[in-house]
C-alpha cells in the first residue's frame, strides 16, 4: 500500500487523527507493506494510535 498524503481527499482536515501524522509527521508519500499495515491495525485496535484516514482522490485521465 502506498500512502500518498498529497492525494488524500481529507488532507488537512483529518491529518491530526491519522496514524501517518501520529507516527511519521505526515510525509507526502509512505509505502507500507502487509506486515506494517497489520502492525498499525493492531495498534489502532488497541487504541494506541488512530486509524489510517487516507481517502484517495482519483487521478484524472486525459482524453
Amino acid at each position: 500500500m502506498i500512502v500518498d498524503c498529497d492525494r488524500c481527499q481529507v488532507r488537512g482536515d483529518a491529518c491530526g487523527e491519522c496514524v501517518i501524522s501520529v507516527l511519521l509527521g505526515a510525509p507526502p508519500t509512505v509505502e507500507l507493506d502487509t506486515p506494517e499495515r497489520r502492525a498499525i491495525d493492531a495498534l489502532a485496535d488497541a487504541g494506541m494510535v488512530p486509524r489510517l484516514r487516507l481517502r484517495i482522490t482519483p487521478v484524472e485521465r486525459s482524453a
